[in-house]
């Protein structure tokens, strides 16, 4: 069973269009994550989503309600972490969740057993009469995690949960969730600049660049498409001379260019690779290094956009800085 139907949404922003006809379902229970550079469109899908900005064009159901027609069921229904911290800090982790149950008209004896619940699972109870401004950075988010689950929403959007964090943290985060998804009780829905982040915890990945939906399934079913192995090459001089000769090649399935390395999708890569040097001597390229792995979400991201998360992102902001200058003018 389906608990979000997305058909054909976009949103425009003037003449710049932020997320462009993206379609996608969503299965109850399953953790589903949007993967991207920022800047993708991610967190303006999740905005629409949860009735936070009207869609240009097209819409979606959530939890079976119409976002566009029905936003005050649609919000009942959901919870959301931000990407940016929300948190009161001026009252205690105990004092937040008692005024968000309080927002959404939860009884006093339910509230404190579901208060009680809720600090037990993001393990804080010892911290609930702290004031938050004394939280460490992962506390907050636990405590975040832990206050949209309060009212009990059948989807909870976690919107980059683990930005800004410390490898250690992040990790530490992502079993919170991994052990959120094991109740079985709530379906997720996150979004994400991180590869091991969506590989970790995603039964399923879109990948989303520059507004568009490029690729969707199963972290495994995503690399099993590129099969085979991996083989990065990076070269000083004459890249695109050994990648036009590579391309005539009938045992290399999937070839891909960014900053100075080539990425080969092959089978038995490690007999490939001296072939690879002596097409380089041959035709006077020069290579640095050569790498040999198993495809990863990183290879397949590559494979659709023909670059990395990391030069998307660079692409990314400079297009906003453009546009911000534009509209300064």
């Amino acid at each position: 069973m389906n608990t979000v139907v997305v058909k054909k949404i976009a949103k425009d922003f003037g003449k710049f269009r932020a997320v462009d006809k993206i379609s996608f379902n969503v299965k109850e229970g399953e953790v589903f994550g949007l993967l991207g550079p920022n800047g993708a469109g991610k967190t303006t899908t999740i905005k629409m989503l949860t009735t936070l900005l009207q869609p240009t064009q097209g819409g979606a159901t959530v939890a079976g309600f119409d976002i566009n027609k029905d936003q005050n069921d649609v919000r009942k229904n959901i919870g959301i972490v931000f990407q940016d911290p929300s948190l009161d800090e001026d009252l205690t982790g105990m004092e937040n969740l008692q005024f968000h149950a309080i927002l959404y008209k939860i009884g006093k004896e339910k509230r404190e057993k579901k208060i009680a619940e809720v600090l037990k699972l993001v393990e804080l109870e010892d911290k609930a009469d702290v004031l938050v401004r004394y939280y460490s950075g992962g506390m907050k988010r636990r405590l975040e995690i832990g206050r949209g689950l309060i009212h009990e929403p059948k989807i909870l959007f976690l919107d980059e949960p683990t930005v800004g964090l410390d490898p250690q943290t992040r990790r530490h985060i992502w079993d919170y969730i991994k052990k959120l998804a094991a109740l079985g009780n709530t379906t997720l829905i996150l979004t994400t600049h991180y590869i091991e982040e969506a590989d970790y915890l995603c039964n399923r990945v879109a990948f989303v660049d520059h507004g568009k939906l490029v690729a969707l399934d199963t972290p495994e079913a995503l690399k099993n498409k590129l099969g085979g192995d991996v083989v990065s090459v990076q070269l000083g001089r004459g890249i695109d001379i050994l990648q036009k000769r590579l391309k005539s090649l009938k045992w290399i399935k999937t070839l891909a260019k960014h900053e100075d390395f080539l990425d080969l999708t092959v089978n038995e890569g490690e007999k490939r690779i001296p072939e690879i040097i002596m097409l380089a001597e041959k035709y006077g390229a020069a290579i640095s290094s050569v790498g040999l792995h198993k495809p990863s979400l990183e290879d397949v991201f590559i494979h659709y956009t023909g670059k990395t998360i990391r030069e998307e992102e660079g692409s990314a902001m400079d297009s906003m800085r453009q546009r911000r200058t534009a509209w300064r003018r």
